[in-house]
């Protein structure tokens, strides 16, 4: 389920996107000032962040400017009730994805929700080759090594973690990549990718009890830290 942050100082329509969010099938958080939407933002995993460019103790701008140079690349949505060019403008520079100006109706914000998440989708294609820890992966030739030695890794192993990079620092459930990895004549099932998880730690972990990079987020999925 796709996590969202609604940063938004009128509470009545933060609770109003929520709500309609939630009907949508998607998991909806709200922050009602700026440095409290940037304190959720950086503590939680979320898939779009809706930011209001007015907001009481810190301005939309300034939570785009802290996050981005954090390094988090969360997708972000714009609001706010002007339509000045030179704000939007400013947003975007900033790092914003997108720009949405009050008022709007729902299905318009998901529509925009669900476009950023593909961009999003394709900024993380996997490349040929990829380097994480110690270990190295070359997708093309199905060949890995970990501290300069031969890994032995299945095409399956390969597969998973070629979606999994793709889809680096996301949280991505076993449905996912159930769809993303196996054959629907396979006839896989939610453990079939714990067992595969599981396999792959021992062989990339350096502490497989302790993983650095397969990481469970229990009751959702996995991420990938690399």
């Amino acid at each position: 389920m796709r996590r969202i942050l609604i940063i938004e100082d009128d509470q009545m329509m933060a609770i109003a996107l929520r709500e309609g969010l939630e009907s949508e099938g998607y998991e909806a958080e709200t922050a009602y000032d700026g440095a409290a939407g940037l304190r959720l933002a950086t503590r939680k995993d979320f898939d779009v962040v809706i930011l209001d460019l007015m907001l009481p103790e810190m301005s939309g701008f300034d939570v785009c400017k802290k996050l981005r140079k954090a390094g988090d690349d969360v997708p972000l949505i714009m609001l706010t009730a002007r339509s000045l060019e030179v704000e939007k403008v400013q947003g975007l520079k900033l790092g914003a994805d997108d720009y949405i100006t009050k008022p709007f109706s729902l299905m318009e914000l998901i529509a925009r929700i669900e476009a950023v998440l593909r961009r999003a989708t394709r900024r993380y294609e996997a490349p040929e080759c990829y380097r994480f820890g110690d270990v190295s992966l070359n997708f093309k030739q199905y060949s890995a090594t970990k501290g300069g030695k031969p890994l032995d890794l299945s095409p399956r192993e390969f597969r998973i973690l070629k979606f999994l990079t793709e889809h680096r620092n996301q949280v991505v459930s076993r449905d996912q990549l159930l769809d993303g990895v196996w054959s629907y004549d396979s006839f896989p099932t939610p453990r079939t990718v714990d067992t595969h998880i599981a396999k792959l730690r021992q062989k990339i972990e350096d502490i497989p009890n302790n993983p650095k990079y397969l990481i469970t987020i229990h009751g959702v999925g996995y991420k990938f830290v690399g």
